[in-house]
C-alpha cells in the first residue's frame, strides 16, 4: 500500500510524542490525532490531563451522539420573546472561568450534523454566545480513513484543524507500558516473541502476512490490537477458574483465532517457569528455564510484582540468568516511567551489578 510512504505517515507521531504536540499547541490549533483502532487514542485525555492539573479534563464521546440537538438545545430566552441556544452540560461550554481539556472523541463517526456543530468549536472556541476559558485545551480523534470504518470529515472542516497520525507503539515500547499497568507476564512475553502484533495493516498488501491484526481486505471479525490485548491479559489473570477449552475460546474471541491459538502454545511455557516464591526464598536452586521466551517471562514478571524486600534474592537469581536477560532487566528499570524503579536501584546488589557491568548510568539517580 501506497499509504505506508506517505509524509503523515513517515512524520507519524508516538503516544507521547501526540500528547506534547496537543499540549504545546492546542490552545489555538484543534488537532485531530488519527491512528490505528485501538491504539490508546482516547486514553490521551489522561496525560494531557497530568500535564495540567488545573484544567478539568472533558471527554466527549461522538460516537454517541445522534445529531447537532444533542450538543445544543433551543430554549426562550429570558423575556420569552426570542429562542436562544444552550450547550451540552458535557461539552463544558458553560466554564467560561475554568480551562478545560475538550476530546471530541472518534469525532470522523458521527452524524454529518455534529460535525458541523463541532466546527466553530474546533476554530474559535466559542458557539452561539458561549465561549471557553481561552486557555483551554481542544483537540480531537478519529481512526485512519484507510482502515475504512467511515471515518470521513468534510473538506471545509479538515481545513479547521491540524491532522496528525499517531503511530502504534512498537511491542518494547507496550511492553514498558504492560510492567507498569498489569499486564499479565506472559502476554509481555508473548508480545516480546511477536513484534508483528503491532504493525500497521498499512505495511501489508496482502492480509494474510500478518494474521494477527486488523487489514480492511480481510474478513477478521476479531483481531489483535494494543485495547484488545489489554482486554486478553484480564482473561489471562482468571484462567485458574477455566478449563483449556473456555480460556481458548474466550480468547480467539477477544484477539482472534491465530493470535489466541499461538498465545495458548505460549502459554505451556508458564509450566517451566519457576515461581516467585523459589526464587524468593532458594534463589541459587530455583530453576532456570531451558526456553528464551520462558526467560523473558521470568524477567517481565519480576519487573511487573518486584518489591523492596525481594530485590537481593530476585538480583541472586538473575545473575544465574544470561547477560542477555539481565540486560533485559535492567533495561526495564531504567525506562523513566517504571514504577517500582527507587526499590530497585537504591538496593546496593543492583548498585554492584551496574559497577561490574559498566553500565553507563547512575545506579542511585
Amino acid at each position: 500500500m501506497n499509504n505506508a510512504t506517505t509524509a503523515s505517515n513517515i512524520y507519524a507521531l508516538s503516544f507521547n510524542q501526540a500528547a506534547n504536540l496537543i499540549n504545546a499547541i492546542g490552545r489555538h490549533t484543534t488537532v485531530l490525532l488519527q491512528a490505528d483502532m485501538g491504539t490508546g487514542k482516547s486514553s490521551i485525555i489522561n496525560i494531557i490531563a497530568l500535564m495540567n492539573p488545573t484544567y478539568k479534563p472533558v471527554y466527549l464521546d461522538c460516537t454517541t451522539l445522534v445529531d447537532s440537538a444533542d450538543l445544543f438545545m433551543v430554549k426562550y430566552s429570558d423575556d420569552g420573546k426570542t429562542f436562544k441556544t444552550v450547550p451540552l452540560e458535557d461539552l463544558g461550554m458553560h466554564l467560561p472561568d475554568q480551562p478545560i481539556i475538550l476530546m471530541l472523541d472518534e469525532i470522523g463517526k458521527c452524524n454529518r450534523s455534529v460535525i458541523l456543530a463541532c466546527n466553530r468549536i474546533m476554530l474559535e472556541r466559542k458557539h452561539s454566545g458561549y465561549e471557553l476559558h481561552p486557555d483551554s485545551i481542544v483537540f480531537a480523534t478519529t481512526n485512519k480513513g484507510t482502515e475504512g470504518v467511515g471515518d470521513l470529515l468534510p473538506a471545509h472542516t479538515r481545513n479547521r484543524i491540524t491532522v496528525v497520525n499517531m503511530r502504534k507503539p512498537d511491542n518494547m515500547e507496550w511492553i514498558e507500558w504492560g510492567i507498569n499497568n498489569g499486564i499479565d507476564p506472559i502476554l509481555l512475553g508473548f508480545c516480546k516473541e511477536h513484534p508483528e502484533l503491532f504493525h500497521s495493516f498499512e505495511q501489508y498488501e496482502n492480509p494474510d502476512e500478518n494474521p494477527y491484526i486488523f487489514h480492511p481486505r480481510s474478513a477478521r471479525a476479531a483481531f489483535w490490537t494494543p485495547r484488545s490485548g489489554e482486554k486478553s491479559s484480564d482473561i489471562l489473570k482468571l484462567r485458574h477458574l477455566l478449563d483449556d477449552t473456555q480460556l481458548t475460546a474466550a480468547l480467539i474471541g477477544t484477539i482472534g483465532d491465530r493470535t489466541a491459538l499461538d498465545l495458548a502454545a505460549f502459554i505451556s511455557l508458564a509450566d517451566k517457569v519457576p515461581t516467585r516464591d523459589q526464587i524468593e526464598t532458594d534463589p541459587m536452586n530455583a530453576p532456570i528455564p531451558d526456553s528464551p521466551a520462558a526467560v523473558c517471562m521470568v524477567v517481565y514478571r519480576a519487573l511487573a510484582t518486584i518489591e523492596r524486600k525481594w530485590v537481593d534474592p530476585w538480583l541472586t537469581y538473575m545473575n544465574r540468568l544470561s547477560k542477555e536477560a539481565q540486560g533485559l532487566f535492567v533495561n526495564g528499570v531504567r525506562a523513566p516511567q517504571y514504577s517500582r524503579r527507587d526499590y530497585v536501584v537504591q538496593n546496593k546488589k543492583f548498585q554492584d551489578w551496574c559497577m561490574a557491568n559498566n553500565y553507563m548510568f547512575s545506579a542511585d539517580k
